[in-house]
């Protein structure tokens, strides 16, 4: 499998996407060759929720096509048909896989059924990194806003570390506390000027910041991270620690 990294624009143009994202067929077609030959399981998500999990069935290169197995999908899940993009996300070991599918319809012949799609254009190639977390470097402060869960007064905490997989907040010590597993629902990130989503936060951890600096560490767990914002923190993860590098060889 070839080890791409950088190739093109992403579909609706965002450069911040340039560096995940690969357009020549033939590596897209390399990597739905794998997840084909060993049977990854993929999960195709409609904008309205709506998913289902398959597998890679077929591939047409001439006819510019790929099918997935549509054997066990129920009636329910056949809402998928109705939508006009579906996402796809497979993981490969360590690397996560994301493409936009068009022209979805069910295809049923003599050897089962078949969702067919067009093959995807461009597909975006991410090394997963739910347990590695970056610091802000200088100069840069990513912040959350949200209501206190017990006080409802607003609150801008910053951000100490983050992952794909959640965040560390800083809480004064001024405030009154937030317990464990509490739930924090709208906040709303930013973590650059151009970077900003809402997302809800679960509580895991609660404990006492560096003995030099006065406060409480939330640990937190995103909830329903939106797609489009799992693009973005995968960016600026990224980003960050490029930063970190090159500060580290001066």
């Amino acid at each position: 499998m070839p080890d791409v990294t950088s190739t093109s624009r992403s579909p609706n143009g965002d450069t911040n996407l340039n560096s995940l994202s690969i357009d020549a067929p033939v590596e897209i077609l390399a990597y739905l060759r794998d997840l084909q030959q060993h049977q990854v399981l993929i999960t195709l998500t409609a904008p309205g929720g709506h998913s289902v999990n398959t597998y890679v069935w077929a591939i047409d290169a001439q006819a510019q096509q790929i099918s997935f197995d549509a054997g066990k999908l129920k009636a329910h899940e056949r809402a998928l048909l109705d939508a006009d993009e579906l996402s796809a996300v497979a993981y490969l070991d360590s690397i996560k896989l994301q493409f936009e599918l068009e022209g979805l319809t069910l295809v049923i012949g003599s050897e089962g059924a078949a969702l067919r799609a067009k093959l995807p254009p461009v597909l975006y190639r991410f090394q997963r990194r739910e347990t590695f977390r970056v610091k802000p470097v200088s100069g840069s402060v990513p912040v959350v806003r949200l209501l206190h869960p017990h006080t409802q007064d607003k609150l801008c905490l910053r951000v100490l570390d983050l992952s794909i997989g959640g965040m560390a907040l800083q809480l004064p010590p001024d405030l009154p506390p937030i317990e464990g597993e509490c739930l924090l629902r709208q906040v709303q990130v930013e973590l650059a000027r151009d970077i900003r989503f809402e997302v809800g936060l679960r509580v895991h951890h609660v404990g006492p910041m560096h003995p030099a600096t006065l406060g409480t560490q939330l640990g937190c767990a995103f909830v329903n991270l939106p797609r489009e914002a799992n693009l973005d923190l995968q960016v600026f993860i990224d980003q960050t620690q490029k930063r970190h590098r090159l500060l580290h060889k001066r």
